[in-house]
Order: structure tokens, then sequence, then C-alpha cells
């Protein structure tokens, strides 16, 4: 039998998915399931957006653009303009997702063997983005004593090498949640124009910042223009996950020349999706008031309800919708497994993301998870009273 490539056989599993198949086995017991696992906002999509499919009339169903319908992206540097990133329609590229804007960015600044510094626990498919991309990540540990705050410059200094490319961060962070500070954001730009990098800013979560905190974009930072680059997505922002329509933006002209090459290849990106992402940008800002006071509501249930918890510990997010707890067990995979196999209370049980998967450096993370605080309170109140009592059954 023909062998599969390496690069196949290293591709780090989905810490959010691959647990599925036990919750579908549960879910044929009868089991209810409260899924704390994936970042899927149960928040209805704007109404304008869906509409705006319903809308429209056309005989052929064409290719767009490589780099996106013109109309999105105008429209989408209007957007971006209000926050005064000055940017033109030729700084923006339109992707299937924000994960095929990270696949063009890592393609188009890295070479194989080449190293990214990223601050760990982060988003699990950045380590899939790295290896399909020939990449290798150079993890740098953040503590949940301080909510997963940005180390010290000197921390990243000493991983900096003649292959070190960028530093990726996401801006709020998944999972960690947390939102980094206007001094942390110049800290990390005065690096990367030391070292002559990259820094690569994931900021699908931008509009979900709390307590009062302000969100600065990487694209907001003077004299960064030629090491900045920015992911985005309409996935989390307007509840439209399954639209896949993301982008990536710079104001770097070489490097958006080059991601234009990837984007060529894979022809378009999708043309019913970009008119939907299109009519989103009308969303008005009460509709995002509305939903970041009921995802403060949710994290400070949430949060309350695990520092409850005997032996829990748990970051308190600034923003985005996940936190990460610490729980009094040595394996969360086999823990999360076994509340879907072999646990219930009152025939529910929940599932959540085993945090050793938003981790690159190996056996950390594995008392952890990540919770995904996307859903009602009511039943968020419910899952942590099931996972209170799994904990005390699993200990037993």
């Amino acid at each position: 039998m023909p062998a599969i490539s390496h690069k196949g056989a290293i591709m780090p599993s989905s810490p959010v998915r691959k647990l599925v198949p036990f919750a579908e086995a549960a879910k044929k017991r009868g089991i209810h399931i409260y899924p704390l696992n994936i970042g899927q906002p149960d928040i209805k999509t704007p109404s304008q957006a869906i509409q705006a499919v319903k809308d429209t009339d056309m005989e052929i169903l064409a290719y767009s653009h490589s780099a996106g319908n013109e109309s999105y992206r105008t429209k989408l540097v209007t957007h971006y303009n209000k926050i005064e990133m000055g940017l033109t329609i030729d700084d923006v590229i339109v992707s299937t997702g924000g994960s095929e804007a990270l696949l063009f960015t890592m393609g188009s600044i890295c070479d194989y063997g080449d190293e990214v510094i990223i601050p760990e626990p982060f988003y699990a498919n950045y380590n899939g983005f790295a290896t399909a991309s020939g990449v290798t990540v150079r993890p740098i540990p953040t503590k949940i004593e301080n909510n997963f705050a940005l180390p010290s410059i000197s921390d990243f200094e000493e991983l900096i090498s003649d292959k070190t490319k960028a530093i990726l961060i996401c801006n709020p962070g998944n999972p960690t949640g947390y939102l980094y500070t206007q001094e942390e954001m110049n800290q990390l730009a005065a690096l990367v124009k030391k070292h002559d990098l990259f820094l690569v800013a994931d900021e699908v979560y931008r509009e979900f910042a709390y307590d009062g905190r302000e969100h600065l974009s990487v694209m907001n930072i003077p004299g960064l223009e030629q090491h900045a680059i920015m992911i985005d997505s309409v996935s989390k922002r307007y509840s439209m996950c399954g639209a896949r329509i993301g982008c990536m933006v710079s104001k770097n002209k070489e490097v958006m020349a080059t991601a234009m090459k990837f984007a060529q290849a894979r022809l378009s990106p999708p043309t019913f999706a970009q008119i939907a992402a299109e009519a989103a940008l009308d969303t008005p800002q009460a509709y995002f008031n509305e939903v970041i006071g009921e995802y403060i509501e949710r994290r400070d249930i949430l949060i309350a309800g695990l520092k409850n918890i005997p032996g829990v510990e748990v970051a308190n997010p600034g923003g985005a919708f996940y936190c990460v707890a610490q729980l009094p067990v040595d394996d969360t995979d086999a823990f999360a497994q076994w509340m879907l196999e072999s646990f219930q209370l009152d025939n529910e049980t929940i599932m959540v993301a085993p945090a050793a998967g938003f981790y690159s450096t190996p056996g950390v993370g594995k008392n952890q998870i990540r919770i995904a605080y996307v859903l009602e309170k009511e039943s968020l109140i419910k899952a942590v009273q099931i996972l209170a009592e799994a904990l005390k059954a699993y200990n037993a």
C-alpha cells in the first residue's frame, strides 16, 4: 500500500472536534449534551445578511475576483477606516474564512523550516496551518495565574533566531480570552521592528472587548506598515461561521502581491457568502452592544460558577467568548471522553475541549480545558453544575 506523507502523519487532530464520535454515540443513547467545546455562537446572524442572499437574482453563479468582490472589499475598507486604519482595497484579500488567510500569510512570509513565535496556549489550528506550511512553531508560555498576559519581551528575544520570520498573536485570544493592552501591543511593535519580523494579528474577535477595555488593532500602530498583517473573519463578529469568509490585510505591497498568487491558485472565495458578508457590514452598533452585553453576563456567570468548584482554577477573560479552566485531574482528554461515555446527570452531560491541543509544547495543558460560553445563561449554569458533579464522581 502506498504510504501517506510525513506531513499528513504529523498533522494534529482538532482538540475541538476529535471527541465528536463520542458525543454522537451519547446522543444516540438519549443523552442531552451541552456543547462547550466549539466557538459556534447561538446569537442570530444579522437578518440583512440572510436576506441579501435570498434576494440575489443571478443566472450564473460565477467566480468572483481572486481578491474578492470589489464591492465587498470597498465596503470592508470603509468599515475598517472608521477606526482609522487608512486602508485601500489593494490592502485586502478576501479569503475562505480566517483559516485560509492564515495559510496565505504563512505561505507568503515563510519558507520550509522557518519559525513563527506564538504565545501559548493558542488557537489549535495554528499548529495545523504551520504543519501544512512546513513552518516550525516556537511556543512561548503564558500563565493562567496572570490571565495569560503577554510574556516579557526578553523571553521573546531568547527565541528569536535567523529562522524567525514572525510573531503571531490572537487578540482577543482564543482559547484564553486575553485582550492585549496598548502597552503590550506597542512592545510587540517595537520588537518586530528591532528584529525585522512580521507581526501577524488574528483579530477575528475584535469587537468582543469587555469591562471598558479597548482593542488596539495591529493596523493602528504607526510605523508598523511594513511589518503588520491582520487576519479577520465574519464568523464570530456576525455569527456567520458557516459563511467561511475572512480576509488578509496588510499595507506591505510585496506581501500582498505574494499572497495574491496563492489567492489566484485557489481561484476565488465563495460568491454567495461574500454577498452575505457585504450586507452584514450594515449591521447597526446596537446589535453589537446587545451581543457584548450578553457575553459579559454569560462570562460572569460561568467564571463565578467555575470558581466555586473545589480545585478549579480559571482565568478571567477580557474579550472573545472563551476561558481556560484548570481542573483537578491529570488528563482532561480522558476526563472529557469519560463525561461523554460514562457520566450523566439527569440524563445530561457536557462536551469540552481538552486544552493540551491548544499548546505546542508536549505535555503542557493536560489538566486544562477550554470552555466556549456561547450558550444561553441557563444552559451555562446547568453545565457548571454537571462539571462539578462529574469531577466529584471522577475523583471519587
